[in-house]
């Protein structure tokens, strides 16, 4: 498997209480347990390296609803090998990494809140706008040499005003002093901006496919 997504793999599993990963001759297996969100078989490679037989094998044995296959290629391509019992999300991911170096937190904006905390092998922060509700908030998985960053997300009234750099850059420095060395994350279109602008940069396109029932 792919060094990346097997760190990717480790730190989300405990990241989302997830069961330890299941190695298969083509990636792993993962138990989720969630109603919509079974099972999830993530493909150890990428890119080219990637195949159409394998892929196509893998899906044609998924009978179940709420299955989801994670393939680091382009969705235009991955649509292609699935028939239409998969529902395919047409916003491709990015699998990214960051070189985790030491430095200082950031301030915080005047009449917010921030908090961290860690429990489990994961450390989470939350901002808290000044009426109190959720403004943002994050969580990363060291595990050794690399760490997991997952679920960052930024109230829609309260984006543009740095508060997904003070999450990301305070979730960074933590992880570092955990000993990481290495960040890594699958984000979306819509974090691939402000990851890209903190230097995390791309290393393989993710398609997420899920499996519906059969009509």
């Amino acid at each position: 498997m792919d060094e990346t997504v097997q760190a990717w793999v480790d730190g989300w599993v405990v990241s989302r209480g997830a069961a330890p990963p299941v190695p298969e001759p083509w990636g792993c297996t993962i138990d989720v347990g969630m109603y919509g969100h079974v099972t999830r078989h993530v493909f150890g490679a990428t890119g080219d390296d990637l195949d159409e037989a394998t892929v196509r094998k893998v899906a044609g044995a998924v009978t179940g609803a709420g299955v989801w296959l994670k393939a680091f290629r382009d969705p235009s391509v991955v649509a292609g090998w699935l028939d239409d019992t998969w529902w395919i999300d047409p916003e491709p991911g990015y699998l990214m990494t960051v070189p985790l170096t030491q430095g200082d937190l950031p301030d915080v904006p005047d009449g917010y809140r921030l908090r961290s905390w860690s429990r489990g092998g994961v450390t989470r922060v939350m901002v808290a706008a000044p009426d109190g509700s959720l403004a943002a908030r994050g969580q990363i998985t060291p595990t050794g040499s690399t760490a997991v960053a997952d679920q960052i997300e930024t109230a829609p009234e309260h984006r543009r005003k740095g508060l997904g750099s003070l999450v990301m850059r305070t979730l960074q420095v933590t992880a570092v002093r955990q000993g990481a060395r290495t960040g890594v994350l699958a984000g979306t279109p819509a974090g691939r901006g402000l990851y890209e602008a903190l230097g995390w940069q791309v290393v393989a396109v993710l398609t997420s496919a899920k499996h519906g029932p059969r009509t």
